[in-house]
């Protein structure tokens, strides 16, 4: 038996199926092949990795003229294939066809659905009609009978399933989601993300780029990647949960007045954008938060989350290690909290970097998908022009947290209360002046400018400017791999390949 005259390294795990293989007449004329009196074939189809960690479904066929050869190495690799565990049978899929260019259902059909009948994915699929329609359907479906859940729109769908799944889990469990203390319940469920929204930032920071065919094959070969999830309350009320960005201040300003342009469509996060730049608003408030001292690494050392992240990997360790020895409740209530009160143009808490094609580094280069803290960004009142040297570097590759206006810390968990509600609710302030330690004294409070502005939670606004959030440690699993160091070139690919096979 011999392949066609090319070299072909491939994981096992990176196989997607194996199929006997009919040639046609003209294929049986081809080369050496037209010696043999009935040649027989399989097609292994894998995955083929590309440049920018693009993966395209590719193939290579073998030929022999033994029948029982040929179908002795089909059933050994059709064994192989049933041996991984971590692959998706069934999967409950989702489909907002409203978002971002309303290429949703067509992407789906087109580019996916082929993909997964190919790796006898089978699928029950939902065409979501409403806001919330995911997430009501959660709540009722038998979801035991699923491997995951796959969401085909922007990051408001995979919000949507993402809150659908853990309410349903908190449900099940009979946990009170109102209580920003209660232990949750990991949602051990896998969610696949199918980008095809207007921005895709949580595919860039998992997979490293937003493509339909790349997603659906990471789902395929039944990739998980840990993710922390923020939990949002107000005075013992929940309100949201976050996996990328909470933004009060500038990007809440902006995603408040994007939101009465919908029908300028992606244009009009830019023309909000440069109104919200001009307006140069700054807002008062406290900020109290508890630093992360079980992560490894720091906002500000350079190491990127990649694929099988040490630091995220012995940063859920040691915070396992705390809880064990403390315990959650204890922790919360004994450790020291810091304290800042300010005049902030923008206060940002990201889980992971927030990269995107036009921020290839994010928000915060340095954060961990999954080592159980956010960075926290307070950008203090400065000139526009300072203002715009800190924007500008969010798309080269200098040090955007090099400025003595901007602070990052890592926490685990944050309270903010603006200068507004202080007046009207102060028992943040309160616990924060009796218990967690030393206000900053450089930014003492003022009368200037008392407006509210809104938090932008992952890319929806929510009703109260003073909140809660709690980092949850590797809360959710998606159906991806962290972005590869060089996906091109894999080490791995020397182990367990086709060419060692046969």
């Amino acid at each position: 038996m011999s392949p066609v005259p090319e070299n072909c390294f491939v994981p096992t795990s990176e196989i997607i199926a194996v199929e006997e293989t009919e040639l046609n007449k003209k294929q049986r004329n081809i080369g050496k092949w037209q010696k043999m009196a009935k040649p027989h074939a399989f097609t292994v189809y894998y995955v083929k990795k590309a440049r920018n960690h693009r993966w395209r479904c590719s193939d290579v066929t073998f030929w022999c003229v033994d029948e029982h050869l040929c179908n002795q190495w089909i059933q050994a690799l059709k064994e192989l294939l049933e041996m991984q565990k971590s692959r998706p049978k069934q999967l409950l899929v989702y489909i907002n066809p409203y978002g971002g260019k309303r290429q949703g259902k067509s992407i789906y059909e087109q580019k996916v659905a082929p993909l997964f009948s190919l790796a006898s994915i089978s699928t029950d699929v939902v065409i979501t009609e409403h806001a919330n329609h995911a997430k009501d359907n959660l709540f009722e479906v038998n979801i035991n009978k699923y491997d995951g859940v796959v969401c085909v729109g922007g990051d408001g769908m995979f919000s949507e399933v993402m809150h659908g799944l853990i309410g349903r889990m908190q449900k099940d469990s009979g946990i009170d989601q109102n209580n920003p203390k209660a232990p949750l319940v990991q949602c051990n469920i896998r969610i696949g993300i199918i980008p095809a929204g207007s921005t895709d930032c949580i595919c860039y920071s998992t997979v490293g780029i937003s493509d339909p065919v790349t997603s659906a094959l990471h789902i395929i070969v039944g990739d998980c990647q840990p993710l922390d999830v923020s939990s949002v309350h107000h005075n013992n009320t929940f309100l949201k949960y976050s996996v990328s960005l909470l933004g009060y201040g500038f990007y809440g300003d902006i995603l408040k007045d994007s939101e009465k342009k919908r029908w300028m469509g992606p244009m009009r996060y830019d023309y909000s954008g440069f109104k919200t730049f001009l307006s140069h608003h700054y807002y008062e408030g406290t900020i109290s938060f508890q630093p992360a001292k079980h992560t490894v690494g720091s906002p500000r050392d350079k190491d990127s989350c990649r694929t099988g992240c040490y630091i995220c990997k012995k940063s859920e360790q040691q915070l396992a290690e705390q809880h064990k020895e403390c315990g959650l409740k204890h922790e919360e209530d004994e450790e020291e909290w810091k304290v800042i009160k300010g005049k902030f143009l923008a206060i940002n808490a990201v889980n992971m970097s927030c990269a995107c094609p036009r921020s290839p580094k994010g928000l915060s280069p340095a954060a961990h998908l999954a080592d159980g803290s956010a960075d926290l960004i307070l950008v203090r009142k400065c000139s526009r022009f300072d203002f715009l040297r800190y924007l500008v570097r969010h798309t080269n590759q200098d040090d955007q947290f090099d400025f003595s206006f901007v602070d990052v810390y890592r926490v685990k968990s944050f309270q903010f209360t603006s200068k507004l509600s202080e007046d009207n609710e102060s028992n943040v302030t309160d616990i924060g002046k009796k218990r967690f330690g030393q206000f900053c004294r450089d930014h003492p409070a003022c009368c200037c400018n008392i407006a509210n502005s809104t938090w932008n939670c992952d890319g929806e606004t929510l009703d109260s400017s003073a909140i809660q959030v709690r980092v949850h440690c590797q809360f959710v699993k998606l159906f991806a791999r962290g972005i590869e160091e060089n996906s091109k070139d894999e080490a791995a690919y020397s182990q367990s390949s086709i060419e060692q096979l046969l």
